[in-house]
């Protein structure tokens, strides 16, 4: 054997028991470190079957936190909102929860009941502005079937005609006076119903005629016309 291959013997035999030796080392490192409850930082390995309860045990916390602040949310807008529910700071007395949602379903009650009268006065309302352009307009009639008319070259003065307003109103006031009055709610309806029934411009063209003649039948006014 020539001492090249000698050489080359030696150096391949020393150069597989280093690979060998540098694998052994390897795999122990590995089994080792595989078996160590520490990671290379020095913290604490939690196996991962636990790490996934873990974790759904804190969302599970998280989820349940964030409902019972939404409920104590909307407890605190409750008494900001109803006012039996506001708390004098003063006292220092603290309205229970089951206080809130009793006050509250009375609140809406009364709500309900609120619109629900606030609607028959609009009702009402709106039945007084229908009568009222009812009356303007057989006004606007009368004095368009005045303006028509041929003129009486007899024209009362301005104090007779005043007495005939005078006398014209003081016969409505009559039928007026007798309208209930003990509440604002009855003077508006009782009124509209007395406008329709006597207001009406046949009505109150047989009045002005009837207390025209009887001015004009009075010496004194007749006088005065004269005059």
């Amino acid at each position: 054997m020539s001492l090249e291959n000698i050489f080359h013997g030696t150096y391949e035999k020393e150069y597989k028991m280093k690979i060998k030796k540098r694998c052994g080392d390897t795999v122990q490192t590995d089994e080792y470190s595989s078996m160590s409850p520490f990671d290379s930082n020095g913290q604490q390995l939690v196996p991962s079957s636990k790490h996934g309860e873990q974790r759904r045990r804190e969302a599970h916390t998280q989820a349940e936190q964030k409902r019972r602040d939404a409920i104590k949310r909307g407890y605190e807008e409750l008494q900001d909102i109803v006012p039996m529910c506001q708390q004098n700071e003063t006292s220092g007395y603290k309205i229970s929860k089951a206080a809130v949602l009793q006050k509250s379903i009375e609140y809406i009650s009364f709500l309900h009941k609120e619109k629900k009268k606030q609607e028959d006065e609009l009702s009402t309302l709106q039945k007084e502005v229908m009568a009222l352009r009812i009356i303007q307009k057989n006004y606007e009639t009368m004095l368009q079937n005045q303006q028509t008319a041929p003129h009486n070259e007899n024209t009362l003065s301005e104090d007779m005609k005043f007495e005939v307003l005078k006398n014209v109103m003081d016969e409505m006031f009559i039928s007026f006076e007798t309208l209930p009055m003990d509440s604002f709610a009855e003077l508006t309806s009782s009124s509209t119903a007395w406008v329709e029934e006597h207001c009406k411009p046949h009505l109150l063209r047989k009045i002005v005629d009837r207390t025209i003649q009887k001015v004009q039948s009075n010496p004194n006014c007749s006088e005065q016309q004269h005059n």
